[in-house]
């Protein structure tokens, strides 16, 4: 069978009966034509061997591509393969594969310094600058993800405990603390801000535009990228930055590991344990620079 023509009984058997979203299938035609320019002489599927996906990953390897890239091509090429074996096409065609090790990104996050200047970035003799001042403080003390906090409820907020109630991923609840500063910006914002504000269509929401709806994550991304600017900030951050510094702090002042993971919401404790690198490099950081200065 020609190679083309087995990739095309594979996408429309993923499309129609395994249901396939078009931007998945959009995905799998690109994984494709990878893998035919690495094999070039592949014109029928007689042609493929158990070879093939070890040396598609060692050819992209050479080629210095992401290993998160060659694992979803790989992904993609096994599916394939095991299609034409359950078809009768082309048997056994899967071996033992060595994927490359995921790369793991130390994730960008702010000094307390650099915090301060970011937070004191907004403008508080607008309406705008007073919410998104009350945004930041919230972020921050909490450690909220960008949806977390553009989705935030009144009802979520508990005045006398100081204890904020997020709704995370997969629908988990958890309870963070929220500082007196965050709480500060926060009833500044619904006396002086929200309350006045008219024509409110997200009621349930804190965070509203001046169309009265809820705020989005790209207009906080915006802003956040503005604040930077403002703030004189070189390093190129977004919302999620401000959640790093949260956990990066906590974790340098003190706090153990569990606790923070809880604060998260993180399901599994390696999740947060990258922290734990962001504040060792702080510390060999600092021991190099004092034994610089002696």
């Amino acid at each position: 069978m020609k190679i083309l023509e087995s990739m095309d009984s594979f996408l429309q058997y993923a499309m129609i009966e395994r249901g396939l979203q078009k931007e998945t299938i959009l995905d799998y035609k690109e994984d494709f034509k990878s893998f035919l320019k690495y094999f070039p002489n592949v014109e029928t599927t007689d042609d493929l061997t158990s070879d093939d996906l070890q040396e598609f990953a060692y050819k992209q390897g050479l080629d210095e591509l992401k290993a998160s890239s060659i694992s979803r091509r790989l992904s993609t090429m096994k599916t394939f393969f095991l299609f034409l074996d359950s078809e009768g096409i082309k048997k056994n065609l899967v071996g033992e594969v060595y994927l490359p090790k995921k790369e793991q990104h130390i994730p960008t996050f702010l000094t307390l310094e650099e915090v301060d200047r970011l937070l004191n970035a907004p403008d508080l003799a607008s309406l705008s600058g007073i919410r998104d001042k009350a945004m930041l403080e919230l972020m921050y003390s909490c450690g909220l993800r960008v949806n977390e906090l553009v989705t935030i409820q009144k009802k979520s907020i508990n005045y006398s405990e100081k204890i904020v109630t997020i709704i995370g991923k997969g629908a988990k609840e958890r309870s963070v603390p929220i500082s007196d500063e965050a709480l500060y910006y926060l009833d500044k914002y619904i006396i002086e801000v929200r309350l006045k504000q008219k024509n409110i269509k997200d009621k349930e929401f804190i965070f509203l535009n001046i169309r009265g709806t809820r705020i989005s994550r790209q207009y906080f991304f915006e802003q956040i990228k503005k604040y930077s600017k403002i703030a004189n900030i070189s390093k190129n951050i977004s919302p999620h930055s401000l959640r790093h510094s949260f956990a990066t702090h906590l974790l340098e002042n003190g706090a153990d590991l569990r606790s923070v993971q809880m604060m998260l919401g993180h399901t599994n404790a390696s999740t947060t344990q990258i922290y734990t690198h962001l504040t060792n490099n702080t510390i060999h950081n600092a021991y190099d620079l004092f034994w610089k200065r002696k």
